[in-house]
Order: C-alpha cells, then sequence, then structure tokens
C-alpha cells in the first residue's frame, strides 16, 4: 500500500541537526511508520559545510534561506534547530504558513515569545525535542509511578551536569551570547531536567533559585541551583552547570516515595535504580534494572533484550511515536503546550535569581 509523504525542512546543521538527520534516517527502520518521511530540504550557513551534510545524510535539496524554506508549497514538516534566539520567528512563521512544526528546546527566550508561538501554532501539529523522555528507562520509570509503585512522593531532586564551561579553550559559540541564547545553562541544561520533572512529578508551584558565572567575562551563567514546591505537595531540588567537572553529560534524577525509589543516570541510560518498600526490611535494597526487555516500554522497537540502545534512540523514538501521531489524529507529547509550562517555569526561578525571594509559576490559563 502506498503510503503518504511527510516532506521536511530541517533547519539547521549543528549537533542537533545531525541528531535529527539521523532520526529521519533510521525511524522507518525500526518502526512501521504510517508514513513514509522525505528529507526534501536542508537549510544552514556556509555553503562548503551545507553541501557536505546534505550528501552525508541524503537531503534532497539545499538552501541558506530559512525563511524561503518556509515558504516552499513542497515542504509539509519544518524542524527548527537554530539557535535560541530564532525558534520564535521560525516557528510563527511555519505555523502561519500551515505547516507541521518541530523544534529544538529551548522553546524560546522568554515566556512572552512562547505564548506566541502557542498562539500561532493552535492548529498544526506541534513536537519539542525533550527526548530524553524517550529514554526507556524514564519510560519505565512513569510506567512505575502511573501504577502506583513509588506511592506518594516526599522528594524530586536533579542535577544536569557537564563540564565544557570550564575549558578555556573552547572555540566561542552562540550559546555564550545571551542575545543569540538567551540564558546559559538554564535555558539549555535545566530546561531538560524541569521538563521531566513535569513528566514525571507534575507542575511546580513555585521556587527559588541562585546563579552563577564562574568563567570572568562571561556574560550567561555557568550554574543554577534551585529549590521548589511541585503542586503535589513534593520538594524539589534541582542543579544545573556546565562546570560540573568529572561530569559529560550527567543527567540525574532521583525520587523518593512513601512506596519506593527511583534513580536515573543518562550516562548509564540503559540502567534505572529501583527501591521497592514493600519488601521486607531486612531484604529491601536498591535494585539497578537493566531495561532492555520485550515487556518495558519503547524499547522493544529497537533490539533483542540485553542489546543495549544509546542517545541517538531517544530521537528516532520520539519522531516515530510523533508521526504515529500525525497519522492517527492523536495528540502527542511533548508539544508546544507541554514546552511553554516549562517556559514559564523556567522564568519563575530565573525571575527569583535576580529577587532572591520564593516565586510562583504563572502558568497560561491557570
Amino acid at each position: 500500500m502506498h503510503k503518504r509523504q511527510l516532506r521536511v525542512a530541517l533547519l539547521g546543521t549543528g549537533f542537533m541537526g545531525k541528531a535529527h538527520s539521523n532520526a529521519y534516517c533510521q525511524a522507518g527502520h525500526y518502526y512501521d511508520l504510517p508514513l513514509t518521511i522525505r528529507r526534501s530540504l536542508i537549510c544552514g550557513r556556509g555553503e562548503a559545510a551545507l553541501t557536505k551534510m546534505a550528501a552525508q545524510w541524503e537531503w534532497e535539496e539545499s538552501c541558506s534561506d530559512w525563511r524561503a524554506a518556509i515558504d516552499r508549497k513542497d515542504i509539509d514538516a519544518v524542524d527548527i534547530c537554530l539557535p535560541n534566539y530564532l525558534h520564535a520567528p521560525a516557528a510563527i512563521a511555519a505555523a502561519e504558513a500551515g505547516k507541521i512544526v518541530l523544534c529544538e528546546k529551548p522553546l524560546a527566550l522568554s515566556v512572552d515569545d512562547a505564548r506566541a508561538m502557542v498562539h500561532a501554532a493552535r492548529g498544526v501539529p506541534t513536537l519539542v525535542w525533550f527526548n530524553y523522555r524517550r529514554v526507556p528507562a524514564v519510560a519505565y520509570a512513569r510506567q512505575l509511578i502511573d501504577e502506583g509503585r513509588i506511592g506518594k512522593v516526599f522528594h524530586y531532586n536533579a542535577t544536569y551536569f557537564q563540564q565544557w564551561g570550564a575549558d578555556p579553550t573552547r572555540p566561542p559559540s552562540w550559546k555564550m551570547d545571551p542575545a543569540l541564547a538567551g540564558s546559559g545553562v538554564a535555558d539549555d541544561l535545566l530546561t531538560h531536567a524541569l521538563d521531566l520533572s513535569m513528566y514525571l512529578n507534575g507542575r511546580i508551584a513555585d521556587g527559588i533559585a541562585t546563579t552563577r558565572i564562574f568563567a570572568p567575562g562571561r556574560e550567561v551563567d555557568d550554574a543554577i541551583s534551585a529549590l521548589v514546591n511541585f503542586d503535589n505537595g513534593s520538594l524539589g531540588r534541582f542543579e544545573a552547570s556546565r562546570f560540573g567537572i568529572g561530569c559529560r553529560n550527567s543527567n540525574v534524577f532521583a525520587i523518593h516515595g512513601s512506596g519506593g525509589m527511583l534513580r536515573f543516570n543518562l550516562e548509564d541510560l540503559n540502567r534505572l535504580e529501583f527501591l521497592d518498600a514493600s519488601d521486607p526490611s531486612t531484604e529491601q535494597g536498591v535494585r539497578s534494572l537493566l531495561v532492555t526487555d520485550m515487556k518495558h516500554p519503547i524499547f522493544p522497537n529497537f533490539w533483542k533484550p540485553g542489546h543495549v540502545i544509546g542517545y541517538e534512540h531517544t530521537f528516532i523514538a520520539a519522531l516515530a511515536e510523533f508521526i504515529d501521531c500525525l497519522a492517527n489524529g492523536k495528540d502527542f507529547h511533548p508539544n508546544f503546550a507541554d514546552a511553554l509550562a516549562v517556559q514559564e517555569t523556567l522564568d519563575a526561578l530565573q525571575r527569583s535569581a535576580k529577587t532572591r525571594q520564593w516565586t510562583g509559576v504563572e502558568y497560561s490559563g491557570a
């Protein structure tokens, strides 16, 4: 049977452009997709690098003007991997042109821009690449929580540490320019931690935060720490840093509840630590579960039991589920509205860091 095509334009050729290109190449190899993906157009700067990437990832055409890419009638979906300051104008233009819109995190530089994006895209399907929701171990943590295995949650603690901010030899990047990136580690890493917390433990009511710049002359935050209250009554603690020496990409959460404990570290992404408090006290202990069973969520789409997956598979799984939702008229998460809630939470914490006061999160429609 002939499948309808999804003609994609990818805006951006950096690290995320590579990750997304791989997902478009591989999704149909692992999932029985209801649509056929066409890598129609890739857009970026630097003719030589753009030509090389288009050839390497088999994009049919390339261009250097993202606005022209959006205007094309033969494009169904626009995927935005541009620097943060371009997320809002590109997404709004794509939505107003009737395109399906996929966008990297953070959604925007500000809450106002994020709300404008949600408004513009209210009639089109959207995806935001909070891809860590599609780690099988994270999805299994959500399953255990939904089944009541953790009970009433008391504490949700999260850290996201990388170490590259301390490297004085690292070349300059748009991520260090507040006009292009917004903030530093808060927009870059904390947004991932906040999204996972809301996926696993619900919305945050209020919080207080502090930030630090460790590198002399730097204009964006190197680290942020926050204490929060969740709507479900649990306490939360967050830290994100680019000065987490010893951590390459350590995205960690720990959840402590009346029924047990869960702990996850992205640097060991096939494993989930679990303690069942209903076990006899003499037998209680943290178990390190290898989440590679054919009964675990997401994993069976890839390999056989015990054959571990990697970072790239999270993008593949997110894309495949999004395409399934497109074809079947279902809502996909995380979408623009979900990412707006993350942006609103981030905004409250950033305002708190300036005022040094507890600050409530002002959710849209709340």
